[in-house]
């Protein structure tokens, strides 16, 4: 338990923080698995449609911090060869 005014709040920011940060990872999570699938199927049409809005929710999550640069191109990177193979 938080002892002073300053502590306590930032106890409840950081339980913002941490519930929106679970949201982001969890939608760049959702995109990636759904791109995985159409790949999977061969679905070209429904790939490049799929791997802009993969792009964006990275992009977006590296944006506000919640994932690394770095990571956020790594997995772009590896994304678009994925689907580079496919067709």
């Amino acid at each position: 338990m938080a002892h002073s005014k300053s502590a306590a709040k930032r106890l409840r920011q950081s339980v913002k923080h941490r519930m929106f940060n679970r949201m982001r990872k969890s939608r760049v999570k959702t995109s990636e698995n759904t791109l995985n699938e159409k790949i999977k199927a061969g679905d070209k049409a429904a790939v490049t449609e799929l791997l802009a809005k993969c792009y964006s929710e990275l992009d977006k999550a590296a944006k506000v911090g919640t994932i690394h640069s770095n990571k956020a191109n790594r997995k772009k990177q590896r994304l678009a060869l994925r689907a580079a193979k496919m067709a």
